[in-house]
């Protein structure tokens, strides 16, 4: 089922820029073994990049698969200029991705079909799927591109495609919450062909992860709306809208959503398949 929601939801977007030259370089910014923090200050014009068959278009890395680390994904920040885009966005017939945008709108052609995208549109891509992007529009538009290397497994389809919106969608409370945390979720979670998720996550003020959480799955988390302190591996941490998380398997988290208003983040997890075994030779 799904419905509109109660209240607005706000996205945060990057738009570069340099602080000026009094500016403290004090910040949040911080890489562990386990875990780094990317705060939104340090997304300036000096540190992005460009793509190949790429127009009027500039990109801020978030993460990328890293040995050692965390191994299983890449995310961007895409802005892209009215008239811009691309027809050959993938160059990697082997890599799914999930498109979520946070400023303005543009035209998604997926396998021959148009998708007018706008604030809180989701697209997930499978591999060696035809699509092309276009900024139509007056306006920059700016969304996140998780990429991940399908891992195909013998007798499963890879999934299909779907362009849908977040406030189409109900979000699922966690038992015994009261609406304080839950996740909007955009796939069945048992459903075996997607060996990845990109959810939502939702917090009402006062709303908290009660336990450091310890688990294999590999995250991601850009924080979309309001500001929270957040455990990770034995680290409390102040984030706030802007923010990147990057986390790898088995880092200990946690949070605590302060308020004033939701703390929401937008999460990336590798999900539904085997632990890959080294192989030794006989």
């Amino acid at each position: 089922m799904s419905k509109q929601p109660t209240e607005p939801r706000t996205y945060y977007a990057p738009t570069g820029g340099h602080p000026p030259q009094t500016q403290l370089t004090t910040d949040r910014a911080v890489f562990t073994g386990a875990y780094a923090v990317i705060p939104k200050g340090v997304m300036r014009d000096i540190v992005t990049s460009h793509l190949p068959f790429w127009t009027g278009t500039r990109l801020w890395v978030l993460s990328r698969p890293l040995s050692g680390f965390a191994e299983t994904f890449s995310q961007y920040i895409m802005e892209v200029q009215p008239g811009g885009g691309s027809d050959k966005p993938e160059t990697d017939p082997t890599a799914e991705g999930v498109l979520f945008i946070v400023e303005g709108g543009m035209t998604l052609t997926l396998n021959g079909q148009q998708h007018e995208m706008k604030e809180g549109g989701y697209a997930f891509i499978p591999p060696a799927s035809d699509w092309q992007v276009r900024n139509d529009s007056g306006a920059v538009v700016r969304f996140h591109w998780i990429r991940k290397a399908y891992q195909k497994v013998e007798g499963i389809d890879a999934p299909e495609a779907f362009v849908t919106n977040e406030n189409d969608i109900d979000p699922l409370v966690m038992p015994g919450t009261d609406g304080a945390w839950s996740t909007t979720r955009f796939v069945d979670m048992s459903d075996m062909r997607h060996d990845m998720h990109v959810n939502i996550v939702n917090f009402q003020p006062g709303g908290a992860i009660p336990f450091a959480e310890t688990h294999v799955m590999e995250h991601g988390l850009y924080v979309l709306e309001g500001k929270a302190v957040y455990l990770l591996n034995k680290d409390w941490i102040e984030v706030e809208a802007g923010d990147y998380m990057w986390l790898r398997a088995f880092c200990p988290q946690a949070c605590y959503a302060g308020g004033p208003g939701p703390f929401r983040y937008l999460l990336y997890k590798d999900v539904n398949r085997h632990m890959k075994l080294p192989t030794f030779a006989r």
